[in-house]
C-alpha cells in the first residue's frame, strides 16, 4: 500500500499544507484542542519547514545559476588558451621542454614501432554459393565486429580440401591476404563435396605475421 505522505518535497509541501490547514480550521470537529501538544509540535514543525524547504530551492537555483556561469567561463577561457597555444606550438622559439612544462601536447617526431598481431581472427564459412565459400574474418577481441586490429594490413587465408583437419600451416595450402572481409574462395567441379578446412592469421603493415586461428571446416557446394 502506497504512503499517504507524498515522497517528492514538491509533493509532500502541497500535502503538508493541505493537512495542516484543515487540521487546524477543525480542531474542534477532529477532537483537538488549540493546546494539545501533538498540534503544537506540529505547527512548530511546519514553520521549520515553510523557512527551510524555500531556502534549500533558493539554493538549488543559485547552484544552478552558478554552475551555467562556471561553464560560460570555462569554455571562453578554453578558447583563449588553446589559441595561444596553437602558436605557441608553430613558433620555432618553443621547444618540447617548454611544451613539457607548459602541459601542452609534445609531438611524438619518432613512430612507435609496429610489433606482430598477438591476437586471432575468427573465421566463418558462407556455402550458400555453388562452388564457392566466403570466408568471413573478424579479430578475436572485436566482439564480431568486422575490424582488423590496429597495424594489421590484413588477413593471410589458407585452405586444405579433403582428408581430416590441418594440423598447421604445413598442411594447408595459401591462397591469399585479404585486406577486407570477405574473402571469396572458389574451387573446381571435382571438388564439390569435399570438406575445405580453413585458417586465417593476422599480418601486420609489416609482414609480420600473428598466431594462426582455429580451423573452421565446411563442405565445398556442388
Amino acid at each position: 500500500m502506497a504512503d499517504y505522505i507524498p515522497r517528492d518535497d514538491a509533493g509532500f509541501d502541497t500535502w503538508q499544507t493541505q493537512f495542516a490547514t484543515y487540521l487546524n480550521a477543525n480542531l474542534a470537529g477532529l477532537g483537538l484542542l488549540p493546546g494539545d501538544p501533538d498540534v503544537t509540535a506540529l505547527n512548530t514543525a511546519r514553520t521549520d519547514w515553510q523557512t527551510k524547504y524555500p531556502a534549500h530551492i533558493a539554493a538549488q537555483n543559485a547552484a544552478r545559476t552558478a554552475r551555467e556561469a562556471k561553464q560560460t567561463s570555462r569554455s571562453a577561457y578554453e578558447v583563449v588558451i588553446r589559441r595561444l597555444t596553437n602558436r605557441l606550438q608553430a613558433s620555432a622559439q618553443v621547444d618540447d621542454s617548454e611544451r613539457q612544462a607548459l602541459g601542452i601536447t609534445v609531438r611524438d617526431t619518432e613512430p612507435t614501432p609496429v610489433g606482430p598481431p598477438t591476437t586471432r581472427p575468427v573465421l566463418e564459412a558462407d556455402t550458400s554459393q555453388r562452388l564457392r565459400i566466403l570466408v568471413s574474418f573478424y579479430d578475436e577481441g572485436a566482439s564480431g565486429q568486422k575490424v582488423k586490429p590496429a597495424g594489421v594490413r590484413g588477413c593471410e587465408i589458407w585452405v586444405k580440401v579433403d582428408g581430416p583437419p590441418p594440423a598447421d600451416l604445413d598442411d594447408c595450402q595459401y591462397l591469399a591476404t585479404d585486406t577486407a572481409t570477405p574473402y571469396l574462395a572458389q574451387f573446381t567441379g571435382a571438388q564439390a563435396g569435399k570438406t575445405a578446412h580453413f585458417i586465417g592469421r593476422w599480418v601486420s603493415t609489416r609482414g609480420e605475421p600473428g598466431p594462426i586461428s582455429e580451423t573452421v571446416s565446411a563442405t565445398i557446394p556442388a
